[in-house]
């Protein structure tokens, strides 16, 4: 019986050791090797570094610079907005298109900003707020306000350049908030 006892102790015992995996990742050379938790460690600095980008991001378009807004994007960025409509590709109409929200909602802003980060993505959620004061389009200013909640959806590159901005807004409601009644 004892016996028996210490063979399976010894089974157990080595099925746990063999499936334990290993702590050293080797790279394709093998010349170097790096420890797993460094790798890890790497990839949260690269997930923090996102998230800090995508906030700053988001500051900037509070403080109503467009440069600072598209500062990080890459060359082949798009912004799909809401879905709504077309998306506007290319950082010369990115940067039209903001300033152009901002002159028709010059004290946008956000608050109770607060982030979210997974792999190459960062959600900023937030409270919207603004007056609608100048001319947008061939629309004329209502001087009403809106208030809103929305969720910005930035997509990263590797290189730690934002990519894709999508957002989940309700322009529609938006709108329906600062046009007038008829």
């Amino acid at each position: 019986m004892k016996r028996l006892l210490a063979m399976l102790t010894m089974i157990c015992l080595f099925a746990i050791s063999c499936n334990n995996k290993p702590t050293t990742v080797y790279d394709k050379d093998s010349t170097r090797m790096s420890d797993a938790s460094s790798e890890k460690s790497s990839a949260s600095a690269m997930l923090e570094k996102n998230r800090a980008t995508a906030l700053a991001a988001i500051k900037a378009f509070n403080s109503h610079d467009a440069d600072a807004v598209l500062k990080d994007v890459s060359p082949d960025f798009v912004d799909y907005g809401d879905g709504s409509g077309k998306p506007v590709k290319g950082l010369d109409s990115c940067k039209a298109m903001i300033n152009s929200y901002l002159s028709a909602f010059p004290d946008m802003e956000g608050s109770n900003l607060m982030t979210v980060a997974d792999d190459n993505h960062v959600a900023v959620f937030g409270d919207w707020s603004g007056t609608f004061k100048g001319k947008m389009g061939n629309t004329a200013p209502t001087g009403k306000s809106f208030k809103m909640k929305d969720v910005d959806l930035f997509t990263f590159n590797s290189n730690g350049q934002i990519t894709e901005h999508r957002s989940i807004q309700s322009t529609e409601s938006m709108m329906m908030q600062v046009m007038q009644k008829k």
